[in-house]
């Protein structure tokens, strides 16, 4: 596995884990990596430092233990203030974007194809790692 840093045209810097770079490259040159920020597809390689493989790294295992209590505290969050409105995501974002509707937190699923629909229209969304509960 290989983690490369890539930008996106609008000048989102994101990292992204490949099988090898011969991965990176077939889904690069597919369009199928997109900038989790705004789901621009337009993405290339950024600058990066190498980094030195060691075999045991307790600060990573602390720091990746550290992100996943936090991805599950923004997901309770997200569960206890926001509305849940499933695969409807996109058609209740415009309806907030445009006024139809009062603006309030809400969460989904949305395809690809309506991330992008939506990010074209200029319509702010964020996709997150949606990390099952000790309960699921």
């Amino acid at each position: 596995m290989i983690l490369f840093t890539l930008r996106c045209a609008k000048d989102h810097e994101f990292e992204a884990w490949f099988r090898d770079s011969a991965g990176f490259e077939a889904q690069h040159a597919a369009g199928e990596i997109a900038c989790p920020l705004c789901g621009e597809r337009s993405v290339d390689k950024a600058i990066m430092a190498p980094r030195l493989a060691r075999t045991r790294d307790a600060g990573a295992s602390a720091a990746l233990a550290r992100m996943r209590r936090a991805l599950l505290e923004m997901r309770a969050q997200i569960e206890a203030h926001c509305d849940y409105v499933g695969p409807r995501f996109a058609e209740e974002a415009r309806r907030i974007h445009y006024g139809e509707v009062d603006p309030h937190g809400i969460y989904g699923e949305a395809t690809e194809a309506e991330s992008r629909e939506l990010a074209d229209e200029g319509i702010e969304f964020s996709q997150i790692p949606w990390l099952p509960t000790a309960d699921n």
